[in-house]
Formats: structure tokens, C-alpha cells, sequence
């Protein structure tokens, strides 16, 4: 779990599973440093991006910028929060099958959902693309997301 919301080495694993599953990089530029990198990613990036890790209930270990504001979550709110908490009970079923049809192809494009915010706003995630936190030696750290858009939703 990063200890710091622009750590090098989780957005390094962030960067590196992406481009490995997806063929294509996260992150625009490819002449960054780590650090500048994480640091784009976390407060720059136009898109929002989460991570949970791989326990049982899974929970957050990362939440950049543009996603805390879109959840109202601060970084310190959203790290430990249950994953599943990010969907109403009535939307489990639809964000639990994209978290299967992650586990079972690594990842999963084009996806859109309900989620609702700390303070019970319900909001579209639009254009997500989830995949498994997977680092070079094959070991799983989670899966992480992008939503490249969101809207209001209806209640």
C-alpha cells in the first residue's frame, strides 16, 4: 500500500501493469522520471484512478486527485474504505461482475456504472478501464481503475 499518495514505486506498478495487459501507457509522455510520473498521475492526471488491494473484501490503497474529488473522499478517508462502498447495495451486482470479468481476463475495457459519493450523490463513472496490479515477477497487488468521464446520476 503506498504511504504516500505520489509514491514512485506503486505508480511505477500502476504504469507498468497497464502498458504490460493493456499494450498502451497510462501516462501520456515517454521521457518522465518516476517521480514526475507519480506525481502526474496523482494530482495532474485528467482522469480518476483507484486501486484496491487483494484481500477478501478488497480496499482502497489509492485514490488520485480528480477521484477524491468526484467521491468527496480525501486521500486519508479513502485508504482502507472497502472497495464495494464505492457502489450502492442495489449496483453490487453490476460492479461485482466487473471486478470477475477482471480476475478472469486481467482486465476489462469500456464499462459503465452507478457509484455513489461520501455524502450519497449517485454519479456515472463512464469509460473505465479496470485491470490487475500485477508486477513483473507475476505477483498480484490488486486491481486498479480509470474513469475517463463522469456525470450526475438520478436518484
Amino acid at each position: 500500500m503506498p504511504a504516500e499518495p505520489d509514491d514512485v514505486t506503486f505508480a511505477s506498478l500502476l504504469l507498468s501493469s497497464h502498458l504490460r495487459l493493456l499494450g498502451e501507457p497510462l501516462c501520456p509522455r515517454e521521457r518522465i522520471s518516476p517521480r514526475e510520473a507519480a506525481d502526474w498521475l496523482y494530482a495532474q492526471a485528467p482522469f480518476g484512478l483507484l486501486a484496491h488491494d487483494t484481500a477478501a473484501d478488497p480496499r482502497f490503497v489509492y485514490a488520485n486527485i480528480t477521484a477524491q474529488e468526484r467521491f468527496g473522499y480525501s486521500w486519508n478517508e479513502f485508504l482502507g474504505l472497502p472497495s464495494r462502498l464505492s457502489a450502492r447495495p442495489d449496483a453490487q451486482q453490476d460492479r461485482d461482475a466487473l471486478v470477475r470479468e477482471v480476475t478472469a481476463n486481467h482486465y476489462a475495457t469500456g464499462y459503465r456504472g452507478v457509484r455513489v459519493a461520501k455524502d450519497g450523490r449517485l454519479f456515472w463513472i463512464e469509460d473505465v478501464t479496470m485491470w490487475d496490479l500485477i508486477d513483473a515477477q507475476g505477483t498480484s497487488h490488486g486491481q486498479a481503475a480509470v474513469f475517463r468521464s463522469s456525470s450526475e446520476a438520478g436518484t
